[in-house]
């Protein structure tokens, strides 16, 4: 089966389900209402876009450099750097740390790179137990799902199906639809594997390169306790991460918050820089951080596409965008969905495997207009769905001319040979305009939901003449 033949099926299935896209369009409704009222001043939030997008564009431009100093800064504070090329290489070095350990158990915090990774199923098959703590997280790891929003994992399900899988799951907890019931009864769960955990993995929003800090961002508290509890640490993020000081933090952070759920700030903002020194009480005895390219170098050696480098994870692009409101997240595929999936995953696994999700959008641009650091996506979007037909081949971007079709190709040469010769293209739409009443009523998929459209019996030129303009 085709790409487009498997992204048409899962979208099929996304609108066949009324309850689906009625959980995605009440969620996005409240979460863009959030962001505005979080925003009310129009003028401090677009200034606070410049602000947000030039130091996430100074820190990519200085990348190189801030990632060295990172690594140092780091080092010199105990915290033990790790570099990945690939997500096997990634797996590989969590797997040794494990092993060092001769741990089995892993209790872990909300982190995209490890779902970029699949690393709870590269580690179950390897005998180890890898227990989600983010509720979203846990809730459809025990539906065995993929997250369905970048920010609120499980966002796809109602509270009637989580309290049916708390049950399925967890025959000896009361059923019960109560959110705060079901909440409190995941923390009983989950607070021992805290406890009997021998590592604790979370992800970085933000790795400050002049202190060597991990920044992390979350609402729950499971971060902290993932990271403070299990004698060990492993932090893993992609190397776009790295901002140069602790001063562009704040800006950030404000953008971040404000943009995922409408807050101000989040319940926990974690700052960690070092392992647990001679005297403190608690915090893990040794940290690691795991650097992960996974192509984000390629990505960053093309001028253009480099942009979407900036994200900082917010999903707001997502809760703008009126096609993932409509199917979800999971009928993207990759990790990310949404606008900013489909500009990232295709580069990161190739567009010959994700080439189609670029075509997933309509070009309203409300997704552009939402980043908090002004990434152009509707124009890195316009550019992949121009890298997976262009027939050069010459770019960097992996699986560049995948989707050329020679019948398409072809098309267009003419399209552009009849609009580029005057004469040609008089005769052309005259010809049109003649047998317009033999213009079928159904052109292929796209007139299955719309109206086929006719052909004026006119011409602009035609009704420009016959209304006195002599100069068109």
């Amino acid at each position: 089966m085709t790409q487009k033949a498997e992204f048409d099926q899962r979208v099929k299935q996304a609108l066949d389900n009324p309850q689906l896209r009625r959980n995605f369009r009440v969620t996005m409704d409240g979460l863009m209402e959030k962001r505005d009222k979080a925003f009310p001043d129009k003028a401090f939030l677009e200034e606070l876009r410049t602000i947000g997008a030039n130091i996430r564009a100074n820190a990519l431009a200085r990348q190189p450099e801030l990632l060295e100093q990172l690594e140092a800064n780091c080092t010199r504070n105990g915290i033990q750097v790790h570099w990945a090329e690939t997500i096997e290489q990634a797996n590989r070095i969590v797997l040794d740390i494990m092993e060092r350990h001769h741990a089995t158990r892993m209790i872990k915090g909300k982190s995209m790179v490890s779902e970029e990774m699949q690393m709870n199923h590269f580690l179950e098959a390897k005998g180890k137990s890898c227990v989600e703590s983010d509720l979203g997280e846990y809730i459809i790891q025990l539906d065995n799902e993929a997250p369905s929003h970048i920010i609120a994992p499980a966002i796809h399900k109602s509270k009637q199906e989580v309290a049916r899988l708390f049950k399925a799951k967890h025959p000896d907890i009361p059923y019960s639809e109560d959110i705060d019931t079901l909440t409190r009864s995941a923390r009983q769960i989950l607070r021992r594997k805290f406890h009997d955990a021998e590592i604790g993995l979370s992800g970085v929003n933000f790795a400050v390169a002049e202190t060597g800090t991990l920044c992390l961002v979350e609402n729950e508290g499971n971060g902290r306790l993932c990271t403070t509890v299990p004698p060990v640490h492993i932090a893993v993020t992609g190397i776009e991460k790295v901002v140069e000081k602790l001063a562009d933090v704040p800006p950030l952070l404000k953008l971040l918050t404000r943009s995922a759920t409408g807050q101000h700030i989040t319940t926990y903002f974690n700052m960690i820089s070092s392992p647990r020194k001679p005297g403190e009480r608690d915090g893990p005895k040794e940290v690691h951080l795991v650097l992960l390219d996974n192509q984000r170098s390629r990505i960053y050696g093309d001028s253009e596409l480099f942009d979407s480098l900036r994200c900082i994870r917010c999903g707001a692009c997502m809760n703008h965008c009126p096609v993932y409101t409509r199917i979800g997240g999971h009928a993207y595929g990759p990790p990310i969905p949404g606008p900013i999936g489909s500009v990232i995953e295709p580069q990161k696994f190739g567009l010959e495997n994700f080439g189609v999700l670029a075509t997933a959008s309509t070009l309203c641009g409300a997704c552009g207009e939402a980043c908090p650091v002004r990434i152009p996506l509707p124009k890195l979007l316009h550019r992949l769905r121009y890298e997976q037909v262009r027939e050069d081949r010459t770019g960097a971007t992996i699986g560049q001319g995948s989707q050329r079709s020679g019948k398409e190709a072809l098309i267009w040469k003419l399209w552009s040979w009849i609009h580029a010769t005057p004469l040609v293209y008089r005769s052309a739409t005259r010809l049109a305009s003649l047998f317009r009443n033999r213009i079928p009523n159904r052109i292929g998929p796209w007139s299955q939901v719309r109206t086929t459209p006719r052909i004026a019996p006119k011409s602009l030129h035609q009704l420009a003449r016959e209304e006195g303009f002599k100069h068109e």
